[in-house]
């Protein structure tokens, strides 16, 4: 039987590190001001991490876990602040307004739902399984870029930070999610290490261009 003083503390030290993966968008977001465009990137990771924050949020309230309230909470204000940035420096603008717009109807939709369900254990069900999906359409979004990857074959339009900070966080939530014995917790988390992973074995395969442009002038 885990302790509670020790199931607390990782899920304070998951919810750290969860608030530091989210700035990491910033270092995203501060890329794009600094050239002006989004480039090749795809707004598909901060409107999916949007969708998941505002999912989590509601589970969390559900079985009343503060630490998945809390740092949901921060997540989604980040999240809308990340998505408006792109939306800003992207040039087919309507493209990623238009995701966030369905975004949104779609969480009306499953707030309604949960408000209106009177058994609690199925709204919990069901708003986990959603959760569940979500999360893993979020760390398998930056896999849309894939196939660009692969043709210039080089990780430019790969977002390193929010890949890095969400192997380390999925790791740790997969195994609070184990603690609790919680399946809609593990399940995600696990398929997000996984995902996160290949993706950065992507960046030993292509290294980045300007690291490679450095190595040269050395």
């Amino acid at each position: 039987m885990v302790s509670t003083e020790i199931k607390d503390t990782l899920a304070a030290s998951a919810s750290i590190c969860t608030i530091l993966q989210f700035l990491a968008g910033v270092l995203v977001c501060r890329k794009y001001i600094k050239n002006g465009t989004t480039g090749d990137s795809s707004s598909l990771a901060f409107v999916t991490c949007y969708m998941a924050c505002s999912l989590w949020l509601r589970y969390g309230l559900l079985i009343g876990d503060t630490f998945i309230v809390i740092v949901n909470i921060f997540g989604i204000i980040s999240q809308v602040c990340y998505v408006i940035i792109f939306i800003i420096y992207n040039v087919k603008k309507s493209v990623t307004l238009k995701q966030f717009i369905a975004a949104t109807c779609f969480l009306a939709v499953v707030y309604f739902y949960v408000a209106h369900e009177t058994d609690k254990d199925i709204a919990t069900k069901y708003i986990g399984l959603i959760s569940c999906s979500v999360t893993i359409l979020f760390f398998a979004s930056p896999l849309v870029m894939l196939v660009h990857v692969l043709r210039v074959k080089n990780t430019d339009s790969l977002p390193f930070p929010v890949i890095l900070s969400s192997l380390i966080v999925s790791c740790q939530w997969f195994v609070y999610g184990c603690l609790i014995n919680d399946r809609f917790i593990q399940t995600p988390n696990f398929m997000g290490c996984i995902l996160s992973a290949f993706q950065l074995s992507l960046f030993y395969c292509f290294p980045s261009k300007s690291i490679i442009d450095q190595t040269h002038l050395i």
